[in-house]
């Protein structure tokens, strides 16, 4: 009969992880983790569930622990007896996290956010709503200045919190914690468009559009729903099914005054949609119109400083890019990068003016200027939104010349998406 330690091994080999990166997930001490690994220490029945957890192996080392061949016979009870309150939150925490899809392995490789579950799952302290409303503008700003994989750790541990405080919340706070839900969930699924795992983000894009029902907030819903149409732009979803979300976000907003600025965002991406299917007569006349109408304060809106200046113009730099209107897309350009924006819209901006020239005949040179773009950034740093952005450029190259030398780097650059 197979041991703990054989078992461990065979699923470490499984997963292609050596000890030290286990250990390092886990948390733990890696020559511990190697005793164990070899039968040379008892694991503690906590210990033995990390590692199930870690390894997403949920009762397949347990059973095997030193003592537990009897354990339909008496040597369970005292293992339950013994069981601390500190247990018992802590299996709920993993609980929890299997409960929202998350696995191990969206914890990051550091074991940085384990510890943070860890002290989460010690701590039952609920944050008041101005400490959340400050940890959703700490995760907007993570999401626009640091690599996605690092945003996205603290986030999930985030999502685990505002979670376990609903189940304890009163009436008065559920409402207030759906909110937060909401925008949490939402930034998630940016963060994972970034990282190029469509389906996860379509998972948390849904969460997001439950939490935001729930609390009733007209705008925040359509906030949700109006990121989740322009996260679909990037290669999640084909442009028709984009324009098709606008369209239901559209008509859940009805003839309500009050939401303005969720109209605009969904506007912008209706426009950008639309010049995706190659209907730049009508993306033209659309942003000139939404050019015009744009809100006079975009600080208002559920989220602070979710709505930027930069964004109508990068609409433009879009629009005019795609149909080749080199000087309009020209001006649109120089406007967002006056706003020192999120890295993402700075470096597709530049890449709209490689498109541009592709789509006015010069293939060679718009593949290599955007070769030469993607070159400066770390792999790190090629998330899913610009990397779908050079491949605009791939496909405005006329079938005749997709194997010049410029296109064929620019291809293989292109398939090299950041990824957590």
């Amino acid at each position: 009969m197979a041991t703990f330690g054989a078992t461990l091994r065979g699923l470490m080999a499984d997963r292609g992880l050596g000890l030290r990166e286990l250990a390092r997930k886990v948390p733990c001490d890696p020559g511990h983790l190697s005793r164990v690994s070899h039968d040379q220490t008892r694991p503690s029945v906590k210990f033995a569930e990390a590692l199930e957890w870690t390894l997403e192996a949920p009762g397949e080392l347990r059973p095997l622990l030193p003592g537990k061949r009897a354990a339909s016979r008496a040597t369970l009870e005292p293992e339950a007896a013994q069981e601390t309150d500190e247990d018992v939150r802590r299996r709920e925490a993993l609980q929890l996290l299997a409960a929202l899809g998350v696995g191990a392995g969206a914890l990051g490789s550091t074991g940085e956010s384990v510890r943070q579950l860890l002290a989460l799952t010690l701590d039952s302290e609920p944050r008041d709503l101005d400490e959340w409303h400050l940890t959703i503008s700490d995760h907007l700003h993570a999401l626009r200045t640091r690599p996605p994989e690092r945003a996205r750790d603290g986030l999930v541990v985030d999502l685990l919190a505002v979670q376990r405080q609903l189940q304890t919340a009163d009436v008065r706070q559920v409402t207030e914690l759906q909110r937060v839900t909401a925008a949490l969930a939402m930034l998630h699924a940016n963060i994972l468009t970034r990282l190029g795992d469509h389906g996860a983000a379509i998972h948390w894009s849904r969460t997001a559009k439950a939490a935001a029902d729930a609390s009733g907030d007209l705008e925040l819903r359509l906030l949700v729903r109006a990121e989740e149409a322009g996260l679909g732009l990037y290669g999640q979803r084909g442009p028709e099914a984009v324009l098709q979300l606008v369209r239901k976000a559209q008509y859940i907003a009805g003839g309500s005054a009050s939401v303005a600025l969720a109209r605009f965002d969904l506007a912008q991406t209706q426009v950008k949609a639309l010049s995706l299917l190659g209907r730049h007569e009508e993306a033209k006349q659309r942003v000139r119109r939404l050019n015009i109408s744009v809100p006079d304060d975009l600080r208002d809106g559920p989220i602070p400083a979710y709505w930027t200046g930069d964004q109508m113009h990068f609409a433009e730099s879009w629009v005019y890019a795609h149909a080749g209107e080199e000087s309009r897309a020209d001006d649109a350009r120089e406007r967002v990068l006056s706003y020192g924006p999120d890295y993402v819209y700075g470096v597709n901006v530049r890449l709209h003016e490689a498109l541009c020239v592709t789509v006015n005949g010069g293939v060679e040179q718009g593949a290599r200027q955007a070769v030469e773009i993607l070159s400066e950034l770390s792999v790190s740093q090629r998330v899913q939104m610009i990397t779908e952005t050079g491949k605009a450029v791939l496909r405005a190259v006329p079938p005749g010349q997709r194997e010049r030398p410029a296109v064929r780097e620019l291809r293989a650059i292109t398939g090299r998406t950041a990824l957590g």
